[in-house]
């Protein structure tokens, strides 16, 4: 086997650069989405449980998304340790915080997007509270949420996903204590309390008066 030999000072730049942009241990601070590629108008590939570890392996230049190790997800979601003692928001995070800058992936790697369209971003979703909460605040509560999530019953949702919409696309995540704008159309359930909407290829139950978000059916 031939022997490769690096240069010491080139070895010691290697070393330092990898301490650097270590990959580091993050939790998602809400049940969270993990996506094929980072935006909203990918397809969901999987789950993060409010509390759950993963490894971040990098962000977009502009900090929104993030690569873990199960695919993407948004990085106000996401917190961890970056040397201050506290957990804080990824998206929060100080700027002596060294982590990886990354880029999107190519459409084919990353897998199809949703309904095979970009489609355009009709407005934003109010960041959720936990994201809020979280954020270099001590002591606050991983997986906290703003008023109590609602476990809809059996036949509200056999209607939502037998009754499907076309969805609308906003930027953010969708995520339980989040809200929707205004202008975004929600459906009626028949005789039930609460409106619901397809917003970045989920179904989410709404109320009607605060738009918050209060269910994703899954």
């Amino acid at each position: 086997m031939k022997n490769i030999t690096i240069p010491v000072a080139l070895a010691a730049t290697l070393a330092l650069g990898g301490t650097a942009l270590a990959q580091t241990a993050v939790q998602a601070t809400t049940d969270l989405n993990v996506r094929a590629g980072p935006g909203s108008q990918y397809p969901v590939v999987g789950v993060l449980a409010a509390g759950q570890a993963t490894t971040l392996k990098g962000c977009l230049a502009n900090g929104k998304w993030c690569s873990v190790g199960e695919g993407w997800v948004y990085s106000q979601y996401l917190a961890g340790d970056f040397g201050g003692g506290q957990k804080v928001v990824v998206s929060q995070r100080p700027a002596s915080a060294n982590i990886a800058v990354v880029e999107a992936p190519d459409s084919g790697s990353a897998g199809a997007v949703a309904g095979g369209t970009t489609g355009a971003i009709a407005g934003a979703i109010a960041g959720g509270p936990v994201g809020a909460l979280v954020g270099g605040v001590a002591g606050a509560t991983i997986g906290g949420t703003m008023g109590e999530a609602v476990e809809p019953p059996a036949q509200v949702r056999q209607y939502v996903t037998s009754n499907r919409l076309d969805p609308v696309y906003l930027d953010g995540e969708v995520v339980v204590g989040a809200t929707i704008p205004s202008s975004v159309q929600v459906r009626e359930i028949p005789d039930y309390n609460y409106r619901y909407v397809n917003v970045n290829g989920q179904e989410v139950l709404v109320e009607p008066d605060s738009r918050r978000i209060v269910h994703i059916v899954r």
